[in-house]
């Protein structure tokens, strides 16, 4: 009865969904006034109701109840209980109930908390909300039922995808998700206030913690993702330009750019068409992704569908949201005001280059992803766009975009000169060319992006840190702090990515017992391999003894996994983390001569690629606390006024 349950919830959900998306378009007609406040707790039970189901789902995992036709296929006895547990949404059904799960909560949380909006851009809000909600519950309970009954139950489940049997599926998939969905949430926010004609610097202000919370998840869902493939895969990279890697860098370079355009708004009344604009691509973006993953046209870890009537279900929900905004964008576009004015050399004037080079950027990635599926749909040749392309192609604009991202913090609001400007950023300047000097001394020969990546990194991180000079740090606000880590972690990732890419050495080997060869400034010794087995694998593990110079020798276990359910071949690489970098192995097959596999790499620095990304969402977090706190003393001081 479980799995009926959560069938019933979810119907029940579907149908509030269609309730609010009525009620919604009554309460917009003239005269009808009275149905806005009816609007609201429709949309919190029904967030309240896919919870429940999705909880239902979760549970039939945990009992590993084989009737249930997704669990049979995703489920097994013998898996920790961990992966029974993140398995419930390591599989298409699971993950879109957890999709649609997350954007009832988010339309509920909307509804139960949003006071700043004028009432009926809200009640429009909760309208478009609920259709983005209704056309996925009509792809989950008419395409990809979750709860669907197995009759008869097998004796055993076939397990889940090895790959995948990992923690990082209990982290990676969910914050990427609500990240997904905080872009839906901007996106009806922008498609409530065209309906009303309140584009202004309330909305903004409104849509800011939503955008800000989704690029936080977004932020920690593509670090986690990235460390998660780099330690799980085994060939020794942080990043592959994957279709479907790519499919969540789009929206956060979307939301990036809608990110520091509804500050403006928000805070200057500035570049109001711009931002809707961006809500919308944004959220376009995320749709992209999910077709991407779950149209069956890629083959991938990441790929859960291979049912291509489900893919034209997805692009049909595409059309439908991002034409509908758009032709609704084109009809409206004419009521926006243009808001404030400002001059090219002013911080809105850099935050829009940085928006137009974030956008150009975004559009390299989108080719680059779909042009190989559309020719290889009209030509039937596979092609290959890879690392080469996007580098040349991507890299040099990014690193205008991080120098232009230095310099913007430090420009004054509405107008600024360009020579006072240029003696605030002096000391990051001097910095950056005594980086350069450095660089080239002490590394000749290094590639170009590499070099300039090095340099470039230097001088962001001194000028992330230069709107605190000067001022007191006690009462700087919150969201200041937020500004200058968020940047700080920029130049931090682009230092780790730079030097990686600049340092990195490989050694691949044949090995024999007792044995030494060297990466970097490492000696390893291949002194066994032995079979071990786990809890639903068994696997060949190496023991290798890493000695650095005079330091204490570190003792490596990588292993060659075989799962059983269902059998899958994996790499578990041993990494070892200093303060300068990571020695990274993997063990291989035996050659029949004595000899086994090693492929070794030291990498100098690769940590501060993630520890980047963690500052970058600590920097986040920071200007999200800070932004609210101000907003609830502002309206405190309006309420004791």
């Amino acid at each position: 009865m479980i799995a009926e349950a959560g069938l019933a919830a979810l119907w029940i959900a579907a149908a509030l969904a269609a309730l609010q998306l009525l009620l919604a378009a009554l309460a917009l007609t003239p005269g009808r006034d009275a149905l806005l406040p009816s609007v609201r707790p429709v949309a919190i039970v029904q967030g309240l109701l896919t919870a429940f189901s999705f909880g239902t789902l979760v549970l039939l995992f945990l009992n590993v109840d084989l009737s249930v036709a997704l669990v049979a296929a995703n489920d097994h006895s013998a898996k920790p209980w961990l992966y029974k547990f993140a398995g419930t949404w390591g599989n298409h059904e699971g993950s879109m109930l957890m999709w649609v799960t997350i954007l009832g909560l988010a339309g509920g949380a909307v509804a139960m908390f949003e006071r700043r909006l004028n009432e009926r851009t809200l009640i429009a809000t909760l309208g478009a909300q609920a259709a983005i909600g209704l056309g996925f519950y009509a792809f989950l309970l008419f395409a990809s039922n979750p709860f669907a009954r197995l009759d008869p139950a097998p004796a055993e489940g076939q397990g889940l995808n090895p790959l995948l049997q990992d923690p990082g599926l209990a982290f990676h998939p969910p914050t990427l998700y609500i990240g997904y969905v905080g872009l839906s949430v901007a996106f009806s926010f922008a498609v409530g206030a065209l309906v009303t004609r309140d584009v202004g610097a309330a909305f903004a202000r409104a849509m800011r913690p939503w955008v800000l919370g989704a690029w936080i998840f977004l932020t920690l869902g593509i670090t986690a993702g990235s460390y998660w493939a780099y330690y799980e895969l085994g060939w020794g990279g942080w990043w592959f330009w994957d279709p479907v890697e790519n499919a969540s860098l789009m929206p956060w370079l979307a939301a990036t750019a809608l990110l520091h355009s509804v500050t403006v708004l928000a805070t200057r009344d500035g570049l109001r068409a711009w931002t809707v604009m961006l809500a919308v691509v944004a959220f376009s973006m995320s749709m992209v992704g999910t077709f991407l993953v779950r149209s069956g046209i890629l083959t991938s870890v990441h790929s859960f569908a291979v049912d291509p009537r489900r893919g034209a279900f997805i692009l049909a929900l595409l059309a439908i949201y991002i034409g509908g905004a758009l032709l609704l964008f084109g009809l409206r576009v004419g009521t926006v005001k243009e808001g404030s004015q400002f001059n090219a050399v002013s911080r809105e004037g850099a935050l829009v280059v940085n928006n137009l080079l974030l956008s150009a950027i975004l559009g390299i990635v989108l080719v680059g992803t779909l042009y190989p599926l559309g020719a290889e749909a009209v030509t039937g040749e596979k092609l290959s766009v890879g690392p080469p392309y996007f580098n040349a192609a991507a890299g040099p604009i990014a690193l205008i975009l991080v120098v232009i991202m230095a310099a913007g913090p430090l420009m004054r609001w509405r107008r600024d000169e360009l020579k006072p400007l240029a003696k605030r950023l002096a000391l990051p300047i001097l910095l950056t060319a005594l980086a350069l000097v450095a660089v080239f001394v002490f590394a000749p020969g290094i590639r170009l992006l590499p070099f300039l990546g090095i340099i470039v990194s230097v001088g962001v991180g001194a000028a992330s840190l230069a709107p605190l000079w000067k001022r007191n740090l006690r009462r700087t606000p919150m969201f200041t702090y937020g500004m200058v880590v968020a940047h700080l972690g920029i130049a931090v990732s682009l230092a780790g990515m730079a030097a990686e890419s600049a340092f990195t050495k490989e050694t691949l080997v044949a090995a024999r017992l007792g044995e030494t060869h060297r990466v970097g400034p490492w000696a390893l010794r291949l002194d066994g391999v032995e079979p071990v087995a786990g809890p639903n694998w068994t696997a060949i593990q190496a023991t290798i003894t890493a000695t650095r110079g005079d330091r204490p020798p570190t003792v490596m276990q990588p292993e060659a996994r075989m799962f059983w359910t269902p059998p899958t071949e994996t790499n578990e690489a041993a990494i070892r983390t200093t303060l300068d970098g990571q020695l990274y192995v993997v063990v291989g097959k035996a050659d029949g001569a004595g000899r086994w596999q090693l492929r070794l790499w030291w990498k100098p620095f690769v940590t501060l690629i993630w520890g980047g990304g963690a500052l970058i969402a600590l920097g986040g977090l920071l200007s999200l606390i800070g932004r609210v706190r101000r907003e609830r003393r502002t309206a405190e001081r309006l309420a004791w006024a």
